[in-house]
């Protein structure tokens, strides 16, 4: 077979590998498997009280980014074209050292465009992290190596979950021996986020919230899910060598499913005397108060 021919049938091979991997990409896109998947977009805008004003700043956020992008394209191009070398000229074009008005423009555009990010970034931001005031429902997450432990604090009554731990072996967590958090629908919940030995970050991809969980500090979240269903969670900071087995599930019910729930769980509280160091959280506190 000559040279041109086997060329022609690897140029063949490579077409169709490449449709079938955008086809692939395509159907997984479109694919049942994640309830909160909406191809292309973060994520279903009503799964929590939070999820549309996110989505909003993540998809113009895009939309400027993409225009911005087809602007500095099409002046690249233009640059190309309008002052390439014509035929018989030779040497290089006449240099340009200096343009004032067009420098300036230069440095507002850029200054202006991070301007309005930051100010829509900040508003979004604030708006999420607006504290409830007296939350019925008050979740006290401990990240630990490599589980998690869940305090329910619902109506004044402490009561809690401790985590499951799955088989550390380096294969993925099976799900059903994961620990689980269960949230009422419909009901504003206030995470409350606590790590007791090292850095983790508490992660539920379909909420499209995610926060550090940082040793001696109690971070916060604040949503109301909107949306019946199950969904997966995750720890999103590397902490130690099984760190892709700290997954948990999440079970969002209606409220009497999660009065029942709670029904089934033991009262107390799995505090900081579970830490791997249990006077962290009275140190830090001790040194803000110094401050």
């Amino acid at each position: 077979m000559s040279s041109h021919k086997r060329t022609g049938s690897r140029g063949r091979a490579l077409k169709v590998t490449a449709l079938a991997s955008v086809a692939a990409l395509a159907l997984s896109a479109c694919s049942g498997e994640n309830p909160a998947s909406r191809g292309w977009l973060p994520g279903n805008r009503d799964t929590t009280s939070n999820t549309a004003e996110i989505t909003d700043l993540w998809v113009n956020s895009w939309i400027a980014a993409l225009i911005v992008g087809l602007i500095t394209w099409a002046l690249m191009l233009w640059c190309m074209i309008a002052y390439r070398r014509r035929k018989g000229e030779t040497g290089y074009p006449r240099q340009i050292a200096y343009n004032v008005p067009l420098e300036i423009m230069y440095t507002i555009v850029p200054l202006v465009m991070v301007g309005v990010l930051f100010f829509y970034t900040n508003e979004v931001q604030r708006s999420i992290d607006e504290p409830y005031e007296d939350p019925n429902l008050v979740i006290d997450v401990r990240g630990k190596q490599w589980a998690w432990d869940f305090n329910y604090n619902y109506e004044g009554e402490e009561r809690y979950f401790a985590g499951v731990q799955a088989e550390l072996d380096g294969e993925e967590g099976v799900r059903e021996t994961l620990p689980t958090l269960y949230l009422p629908v419909d009901e504003p919940v206030t995470f409350e986020l606590n790590a007791r030995d090292v850095i983790h970050s508490f992660w539920i991809p379909a909420f499209l919230q995610k926060r550090d969980m940082v040793p001696g500090r109690t971070n916060e979240i604040h949503l109301t899910p909107q949306e019946l269903g199950s969904f997966d969670g995750k720890c999103a900071e590397l902490c130690g060598e099984y760190h892709s087995e700290m997954l948990f599930n999440v079970e969002v019910v209606t409220d009497e499913e999660f009065r029942d729930y709670l029904q089934t769980l033991p009262e107390g509280q799995l505090g900081d005397e579970y830490d791997r160091n249990p006077n962290l959280h009275e140190n830090v506190a001790g040194t803000e108060g110094d401050d």
